[in-house]
């Protein structure tokens, strides 16, 4: 299923699906209130969701709820998780970025996946606006896949990780680098590189539309970045170096991991312009427009904007 969070004409905003016919379905009001409003609760007690919409789908998909696509607004699929952790997945970014600033690749990279925490309360969905923080003249993007767990747990081994994990989505690291670097150097961070926006969407795909392009590490799903309609950056999901399953390892390592929780992958390699170098594209600016597309997740596209 392709879920998602969208804003009707009157302004309410409710969560749901896209049907067979490229129609909004509100779930709530497809279903007279037996389904949630909002995708935080539907993933919270999704199996016994999932298993009410598969028995009772062709009825609600033809009565009242359905709205044309293009009458309606989305937002992020999911606009309030329970927490966003960002990890570092991706060997070729890391290896090119580190030579960019004349770095050599750490060997600790390759002993345990590392993530950190961005702000989870500044999320963005799919055509909006995204302010360029005012001390920031480095802006950049980040083309990244993400999964939202589904099935909570604690110290989940790699192997167990698939039954935890409820879908995906594109997911935008919106990276102010110059405001990064300097906190840097003082050896945390990246806190206010990252604190101003993370992009979602446009749906949240269920883990079982992809077990057809299942690789070794990822899955087979070609990733692309454009900006301004040119294209930038070219990647696959299968190209991880570690695995989802590897990285729910490590979150949950020592913690509990809970339903609406956000784990995305990195950087896929050539995904930002810090990786390319500002000599095949400058820093994003006001006026420009990013396009991140992953095959099968859709196209997540957002403008930039004076703050």
């Amino acid at each position: 299923m392709k879920l998602i969070t969208f804003m009707k004409k009157d302004g309410t905003v409710r969560a749901g699906w896209i049907d067979s016919s490229n129609m909004a379905v509100d779930m709530h009001e497809a279903s007279n209130g037996t389904l949630p409003d909002n995708m935080l609760a539907f993933i919270e007690n999704h199996a016994a969701f999932m298993e009410y919409i598969q028995e009772n789908k062709g009825l609600i998909e033809t009565g009242n709820g359905s709205y044309p696509l293009n009458d309606v607004t989305l937002n992020a699929p999911l606009p309030n998780p329970k927490s966003v952790r960002d990890f570092y997945a991706f060997e070729q970014h890391v290896k090119t970025a580190r030579e960019n600033r004349g770095l050599e690749m750490i060997p600790e990279w390759y002993e345990i996946p590392v993530f950190y925490f961005t702000n989870h309360l500044a999320i963005k969905g799919p055509e909006d606006e995204i302010s360029r923080p005012q001390a920031c003249e480095w802006l950049d993007y980040e083309l990244e896949i993400a999964c939202v767990i589904g099935k909570g747990g604690r110290n989940i081994k790699a192997e167990n990780a698939e039954q935890h994990i409820f879908g995906f989505f594109i997911m935008n690291d919106w990276s102010a680098r110059d405001l990064q670097r300097h906190e840097m150097k003082v050896g945390l961070g990246p806190a206010k590189g990252k604190d101003f926006a993370t992009s979602f969407g446009p749906y949240l795909v269920t883990k079982d539309e992809l077990d057809s392009i299942k690789a070794e590490k990822g899955y087979n799903l070609q990733m692309t970045a454009r900006v301004n309609g040119r294209e930038l950056s070219s990647g696959n999901v299968k190209d991880l170096y570690y695995s989802f399953g590897e990285m729910i390892e490590r979150a949950s390592a020592g913690t509990t991991l809970y339903p609406g929780e956000v784990i995305g992958s990195g950087t896929v390699g050539t995904g930002c312009i810090l990786e390319l170098g500002t000599d095949v594209h400058r820093w994003l600016e006001p006026g420009d427009e990013v396009e991140l597309e992953i095959e099968g997740l859709g196209v997540l596209k957002n403008k930039i904007i004076e703050d």
